[in-house]
């Protein structure tokens, strides 16, 4: 598999598997995450939706396939080093970048022991990347957006449509975003937004990290 490869889903449309091992159900979603916070942002999403569950473990591989420099991963109340790192280490190896994988668990009332909550753990990723739709990743340009509240709502539908990524966000008189955006749709996103703005919204190109 190339190395360029990432989830073709983002997290409004999640990619879903569920196995049950001695009665505990194991569910796994994964999607595209650019960031570290777009990544825990879709953790917390399938957290509300399953208020219910008894864990929400999950990691995530923000940059290349295999990339360590930026990652994040939680065992969510799993004895320590059974779920989280685990997962993580499958990501590693899939081959797949910019990756973010939730396991949400419901105890069925039987212990797994350690050992049995890595295996499950790592099967359930296993068994989620098996069919992940991917696409090749796309060059990618950094930007700066400054917008006002009111415009919020607008922009952040542009950013749905056109495939960009907010990497991190500054409040103050306005709202400043920093961005990941497919470069292709960088003129597109670009007219939008100062459209949706009336043209008082600012851009600023960044260098690449």
């Amino acid at each position: 598999m190339s190395e360029d490869r990432v989830p073709a889903l983002d997290a409004a449309h999640p990619h879903t598997t569920e196995h049950t091992v001695r009665r505990s159900r194991f569910l796994a979603q994964c999607a595209r995450a650019s960031s570290l916070e777009e990544g825990r942002a879709f953790v917390e999403s399938i957290r509300m939706k399953f208020p219910d569950a008894t864990h929400h473990c999950w990691a995530c591989v923000a940059g290349k396939a295999g990339d360590t420099g930026q990652i994040g991963f939680s065992d969510d109340g799993e004895p320590h080093g059974t779920a989280g790192r685990p997962m993580l280490q499958v990501l590693l190896h899939s081959g797949i970048g910019e990756i973010c994988t939730v396991v949400t668990r419901w105890f069925g009332g039987v212990k797994l022991g350690t050992g049995g909550l890595v295996r499950a753990y790592q099967d359930a990723v296993r068994r989620n990347l098996e069919n992940l739709p991917t696409e090749e990743n796309q060059a990618r340009a950094s930007l700066k957006l400054s917008c006002a509240y009111v415009h919020f709502e607008g922009v952040q539908h542009a950013l749905g449509h056109f495939g960009a990524s907010v990497l991190s966000s500054e409040y103050g008189s306005g709202i400043s975003m920093f961005l990941s955006v497919p470069e292709t749709q960088v003129e597109p996103f670009r007219r939008t937004v100062c459209d949706l703005t009336r043209g008082t919204a600012v851009f600023d190109t960044l260098p690449q990290s």
